[in-house]
């Protein structure tokens, strides 16, 4: 036995368990490749993959487990050069939180949520904490929990029919899952003050404006080449009032040409698949300890205010699963596609009167009870 082969013989493993699978989450290990494209022999990317599809690749408590032990081992690995964090399909990378788990069994029960979130919590630090550069490929929308879980990672990459956005105050919580954390140092605050308060999806194109994309590639193939998202405004120019519009929605006929657009194309995410390669080759060539250590310092706005804050963070949203969470995720989880959101208004006029969330409250606000419904 020669000395590299007896080094490989004692090296000790650093894993928690032996290996990493539960159903909705997939970890696999792709060669990696030069800049040219040629396959690199013993040196390979782990994928890390939501596959959730039919409910968007939200995770589930099992699936919380999985990424922890996938980003961990990862981490450990010594032939891993990078981590591409993902999603099934085109429709989402991920939009958070399994909402029926969290409305058919979390609701109501504040200690079994203060259990389930130091889970996620833990997913977050195990992103946080990866000794190899993690990438997060947005295949889709990246909504909630599911955006959280992206800004945490060191580069993101979107297909440019991607959405972003926030969802507590709609739905019954409040970001401080990381984007009350991430958003300020990332985006500044009057934009964080936006995206987190007002839960108003964006676009991928207004994401890479706003510097929480490293690229951005097309996605919407019509009549055999690539265009850019058409829903949205990509040249950059001023309204009527000055205001920037790139990325915004476009409105009336140029909305309907734009769905009209749509609907001719097909989705072909091979562009961002090349970028992300591209993304992963340029990370290759780098000295793996040196990366390692800037990755650290540039993660330490993100990772001091995380973990300053988790702990109150998840205490509070524990409790909250008493009063608007059980609200809203039941509002979602059971109402129609329409309608899925808590009648605010008659919550606030009730919450005036001094009422409290003992009495019928709770069911009144939901959206079967709703005038009309």
């Amino acid at each position: 036995m020669n000395a590299p082969e007896l080094a490989r013989a004692v090296l000790k493993s650093h894993d928690l368990v032996d290996a990493v699978a539960a159903p909705g989450v997939r970890y696999e290990l792709r060669p990696a490749q030069k800049p040219d494209g040629t396959t690199v022999s013993g040196l390979y990317n782990a994928w890390i993959t939501l596959d959730n599809p039919s409910q968007f690749n939200s995770y589930t408590t099992d699936m919380v487990k999985a990424v922890i032990l996938g980003f961990r081992a990862a981490s450990n690995a010594r032939d891993v050069n990078c981590v591409v964090f993902t999603g099934t399909g085109d429709k989402a990378f991920c939009t958070g939180g399994n909402t029926r788990e969290y409305a058919e069994y979390y609701g109501g029960r504040p200690l079994e949520y203060r259990q389930y979130m130091r889970l996620f919590n833990d997913m977050v630090s195990s992103i946080l904490a990866c000794d190899k550069p993690v990438i997060c490929r947005v295949n889709g929308m990246r909504i909630g929990g599911g955006q959280e879980i992206g800004m945490a990672c060191d580069f993101s990459v979107a297909q440019d029919l991607a959405r972003f956005g926030q969802a507590g105050p709609k739905h019954g919580s409040a970001p401080i899952g990381g984007a009350t954390d991430f958003l300020p140092p990332m985006i500044g605050n009057e934009r964080a003050m936006v995206a987190g308060v007002l839960c108003e999806p964006f676009s991928a194109h207004k994401a890479y404006h706003w510097g929480l994309l490293a690229d951005i590639a097309p996605a919407l193939v019509v009549d055999g080449a690539y265009v850019a998202n058409p829903l949205v405004e990509s040249q950059r120019m001023v309204d009527e009032y000055g205001r920037f519009v790139f990325g915004e929605p476009k409105t009336g006929d140029a909305a309907k040409e734009a769905k009209a657009l749509l609907a001719r194309g097909r989705v072909d995410l091979a562009q961002l698949d090349a970028r992300v390669e591209a993304l992963c080759a340029k990370l290759l060539l780098t000295f793996p300890d040196c990366t390692t250590k800037t990755l650290e310092e540039l993660r330490k706005p993100k990772l001091d205010a995380w973990n300053r804050n988790k702990e109150n963070s998840r205490a509070w949203l524990a409790l909250n699963m008493m009063t608007e969470a059980r609200a809203g995720f039941t509002a979602f989880n059971e109402g129609t596609k329409d309608d899925r959101e808590a009648d605010f208004v008659l919550l606030r006029q009730r919450l005036a009167q001094g009422e409290g969330w003992t009495g019928g409250l709770f069911d009144a606000i939901l959206p079967r009870n709703k005038p009309g419904a």
